[in-house]
Order: C-alpha cells, then sequence, then structure tokens
C-alpha cells in the first residue's frame, strides 16, 4: 500500500477496530492466469497463532476452487468512509489559489495465505460469529438457531468457507493531516453541508482527529497526533 508517513497506520488495535467496523472486504486472489476477486464480510479473529479472517462464498463461485491445490497468497481490502474534497473549502484557496482537489478515504489491506474450510461445525460457527457481530445491537436480534436445523444446514452445503491467514496488515488515513489548520476545518465544515453521507461520515473522522490532536491523545481509529 502507498501510504505516505502522515496518513500511514501501523498500531493493531486501530487497524484490527476498523477492519471489525468496515466488515466488507474485497478478496483478491492472483493465479497463473487471472485474478479472482469476491466481496464478501469478514471476521477477524485474534487467536494464539495469530490473526484470522474467516469468511464464505457460494459454491457456485469460482474464487475457491483456484485453492483447491493448497493456499493461495491473497489480499483482503476494507474501504472505509471516503469522500471528494474541493478546493474551495480551503482557506488557502483565497490567499493564493495553489490548490487542487483530492480525495480523503480510510483503508486497510490485510495481506496473507487464503485456504478453504468445509468442515460443517466450522461454517456454523463462522456464520454465528458474523450474525452477532451484526444482530447483538438489535432490539430483537435474530440468530441462525431461529432458522430450521434443515435448512440451516442445507444453507451451509451451498457455500464454501475460506480463511485468510494474516501476515501482514496496514492502513491510510488520509484526511489531509499535513494541511494548514484553515484547510482542514474548512473541509470539515464543506464535508458536513453535504447531502451525502459519505460526505458527512468523513467529516465525522477529521472532526475525531482534531479533538485526538488537540487532547494530544491517540484515540482508537486515528492517527496518531501530531500527524496533521
Amino acid at each position: 500500500m502507498y501510504a505516505p508517513t502522515q496518513f500511514r497506520e501501523q498500531r493493531p488495535d486501530v487497524l484490527n477496530a476498523a477492519v471489525r467496523d468496515i466488515q466488507l472486504a474485497t478478496l483478491i486472489t492472483a493465479t497463473a492466469s487471472s485474478y479472482l476477486a469476491s466481496h464478501v464480510p469478514m471476521v477477524l479473529k485474534q487467536t494464539a497463532g495469530g490473526l484470522l479472517l474467516d469468511a464464505h462464498i457460494a459454491r457456485q463461485n469460482e474464487h475457491w476452487r483456484a485453492l483447491g491445490d493448497g493456499p493461495l497468497p491473497s489480499l483482503a481490502v476494507f474501504q472505509g468512509p471516503q469522500a471528494y474534497v474541493s478546493p474551495s473549502w480551503y482557506e488557502t484557496k483565497h490567499e493564493h489559489g495553489k490548490v487542487v482537489p483530492t480525495w480523503n478515504y480510510i483503508a486497510v489491506h490485510a495481506h496473507g495465505s487464503l485456504e478453504i474450510v468445509v468442515d460443517e461445525a466450522q461454517l456454523r460457527a463462522h456464520l454465528d460469529d458474523l450474525t452477532s457481530a451484526n444482530e447483538s445491537r438489535r432490539e430483537r436480534p435474530w440468530a441462525v438457531s431461529d432458522a430450521p436445523p434443515e435448512y440451516v444446514r442445507n444453507m451451509i452445503r451451498a457455500i464454501v468457507g475460506l480463511r485468510l491467514r494474516v501476515g501482514r496488515i496496514e492502513g491510510s488515513w488520509k484526511m489531509i493531516q499535513h494541511r494548514s489548520a484553515g484547510d482542514r476545518h474548512g473541509t470539515i465544515a464543506g464535508l458536513s453541508a453535504s447531502p451525502r453521507p459519505g460526505d458527512r461520515a468523513v467529516a465525522e473522522v477529521m472532526r475525531g482527529l482534531e479533538a485526538a490532536a488537540d487532547a494530544d491523545d491517540d484515540l482508537p481509529g486515528r492517527p496518531p497526533s501530531g500527524r496533521r
């Protein structure tokens, strides 16, 4: 991942929290003849042996068949909030005009070895974990056990599990930390006024970075203070 120093995120707790929050990944595997890419929600697990990312795909998806002869190097890309940044929001535009547009975003890359999981008990545990992560905050959470057992078994037979054994994880929090306070605050105001939810989400991330830097505190999900 290309990430200049001021945007680079390397703290494991921050990266892991972002992965758990984003969930949906673009999972990419290179074969001898092509690239395979699947868009899948992934469940992060911290084990004694390291980080694992578990997912599942339909049996009709050819991605898993490429792993028939054994694990392959793969990459999971997690895309967080992102938004176009207009230079019209910059204080420096009115000072000298030497400004151009950019794009703010959060991204996490998890590199590792991808393998197949076919054990029915492991697949059921994965589905329970994935469901619980998304249902636990609901007033009446749904559980896999709410569906008829035979129906669940048939659904599990229609999928294949994928497990990424993470060897390296890295992130980029590109939120114009390198620009002046006036430019940053102008961008926060501009994004906050946007009708697009994604723009407002980026503004909230930027606002959190400002608060963390002002408090000289490294908050989870924020680059360390000083990356401004």
